[in-house]
């Protein structure tokens, strides 16, 4: 039989473990990124060329974790690795309504606007910056100010638009799907986003070339042509909360087959970003914050 004396020490430690874990998940988890490499040749990708992307996703900047120095810092450390080509998949700000302590979106633009690659910097938009845009959500429809921002700091954004690129693995496509669910208030009988797949896909020419798409969210990839050899998407943080593989939250219909890293399906190749920063609940754990390097070839 236990004793109070046993109870007590029991209830105890559960309580320092949970504040433990807590204090982790919130103070030290969501502040440190790692770097996650993945080597792979996608189907169609010409033998013996190689390529190197950088790919950031969610920074949600403005929130608890990630001011614009820490910005500063991702862009020196993306820098640093040398890249052929950036891809930045979205959500770029705050997962709530702008606060005045936020960094002004030209500023964030700008900051990021310092990313340097030979072969360009590119970015989607996510639903957060659709969602926290009130003259969008009016009008459904765009420019943004988190497009137009970045725009003007020299990032192309491609919403439903795709390019032709010559790199030093030769040419390819890289294309951006408008976003999903850019919508908060659905209308009966339209879409509640503003992703194109048909006509993204109709600017790519039968040449052979592979072709790179991107997709914040990353439900996108079940209805991906075969056109399209590798997908990068964001948007599931990994579910923020990831234990042995699973994540018991994830902001998809899938659920966990889309949640995070490299997936392999019927011959395509997608991998899923755990982004930097964190969405509605400030914290992470056992999935921290990344930026993706990927050695194509």
């Amino acid at each position: 039989m236990l004793d109070r004396r046993r109870v007590l020490k029991a209830l105890a430690g559960l309580f320092f473990a949970g504040f433990g874990t807590g204090s982790y998940a919130y103070a030290w988890e969501p502040t440190h990124q790692q770097l996650t490499r993945y080597r792979l040749t996608p189907r169609g990708w010409p033998q013996g060329r190689r390529l190197r992307l950088a790919v950031i996703s969610d920074l949600h900047a403005g929130g608890p974790h990630v001011p614009l120095a820490r910005v500063s810092q991702i862009v020196a450390a993306t820098n640093k690795l040398e890249p052929d080509l950036i891809l930045l998949l979205g959500d770029f700000v705050a997962s709530r309504d702008r606060i005045a302590s936020d960094p002004p979106i030209p500023t964030l633009a700008a900051e990021l606007g310092k990313l340097t690659a030979p072969s360009g910097v590119y970015a989607v938009l996510g639903n957060h910056d659709w969602w926290h845009d009130a003259p969008t959500q009016k009008n459904r429809s765009g420019p943004t100010q988190v497009g137009l921002a970045l725009e003007a700091a020299g990032i192309e954004v491609l919403e439903n638009r795709a390019l032709r690129l010559d790199t030093v693995a030769g040419p390819l496509w890289i294309a951006g799907l408008g976003d999903q669910i850019a919508f908060l208030k659905r209308v009966r009988g339209l879409p509640g986003g503003v992703a194109d797949l048909a006509g993204t896909m109709a600017q790519i020419a039968d040449d052979g070339a592979p072709v790179i798409m991107m997709a914040h969210e990353p439900d996108a990839f079940a209805h991906m042509p075969e056109r399209v050899a590798l997908t990068f998407s964001g948007h599931t943080h990994g579910g923020q909360v990831r234990l042995f593989g699973w994540s018991p939250i994830v902001p998809s219909r899938y659920g966990n087959r889309y949640a995070y890293g490299h997936v392999h399906e019927n011959g395509r190749d997608l991998i899923v970003s755990a982004g930097i920063g964190t969405s509605k609940l400030p914290v992470r754990l056992g999935i921290p914050p990344e930026i993706v390097c990927v050695e194509l070839g």
